[in-house]
């Protein structure tokens, strides 16, 4: 009886365990909002006015196109990246047609002051990460920066509609643009490190040829000169090391105006203000 006992409360401690462990994975999730329409403004950002305006654009290329273009504004990211949170609601929203995958979503977080494009498979051909990239930095966060949040949001729907409906000569300039100066800095810093290291070594062959200090330099048999300093020791080490990773989250479709069944795999681009 003792023994029967003893495995009750055993089983009962273990299922207690499981549960609890669930209950800790589920509270990591965010928690989604709905998809209600075209724009889902949880964080109120966005007038009557400019609103009406903004959707009529998005619903004007969708009928022209399929591609599935939605904005979203959130009051809090619930302690996960913008890139996270993003490719987790394009796929819980499933955005985009499922044979095209040609969803895009402009993403919103005020309180971090991040902002994200999140870009379906299908689109990022067109639409690529170097084009996300200066569409959020011209044309979104120079205006949130001034508080015009409404201003910010129009201007990188429109900057999205124009390139996926082909006119991106104007963009793809300023993307290059970018990255020519992306690359200036780099290179310039490369050159740097290098020159930085030349001297060093410069440095350290001058002082094992000089010896100082009364040392003495001997040279080994395999071509090495080291100094012999009387009465002291020296020695030698080196180490380095790197780490790094990621993650992402999805989840369900939701009721309402609802996606077609599309994905991201995290093309896109962030930014902050």
């Amino acid at each position: 009886m003792r023994l029967a006992g003893l495995s009750a409360a055993i089983q009962g401690v273990l299922a207690a365990i499981v549960v609890l462990a669930f209950a800790g994975v589920a509270a990591a999730e965010p928690s989604y909002p709905a998809l209600t329409g075209r724009i889902v403004d949880n964080a109120n950002l966005i007038s009557a006015e400019a609103r009406g305006r903004i959707e009529q654009k998005i619903a004007a290329h969708e009928a022209k196109t399929s591609d599935q273009v939605v904005v979203a504004t959130l009051p809090s990211l619930q302690g996960v990246t913008i890139e996270e949170f993003a490719n987790g609601l394009f796929r819980h929203w499933q955005l985009g047609a499922k044979s095209k995958n040609n969803g895009v979503l402009l993403l919103v977080a005020p309180n971090e002051r991040k902002v994200r494009i999140e870009v379906g498979y299908g689109l990022e051909g067109a639409l690529t990460d170097a084009l996300s990239k200066v569409i959020i930095t011209t044309a979104v966060a120079p205006k949130f920066k001034n508080g015009d949040f409404a201003g910010g949001i129009e201007g990188g729907v429109d900057a999205i509609l124009s390139i996926l409906a082909g006119d991106a000569e104007e963009w793809q300039r300023k993307a290059e643009i970018r990255d020519d100066e992306s690359s200036f800095s780099e290179n310039l810093a490369v050159i740097m490190v290098m020159i930085f290291i030349v001297i060093l070594i410069v440095s350290i062959l001058r002082g094992l040829k000089q010896g100082g200090g009364g040392s003495r330099m001997h040279r080994t048999r395999d071509g090495r000169w080291i100094a012999l300093p009387t009465g002291s020791s020296w020695s030698t080490g080196s180490g380095s090391g790197w780490s790094g990773g990621g993650s992402w989250s999805s989840g369900g479709s939701s009721g309402g105006f609802s996606g077609g069944g599309g994905s991201s795999g995290g093309g896109g681009a962030s930014g902050d203000w």
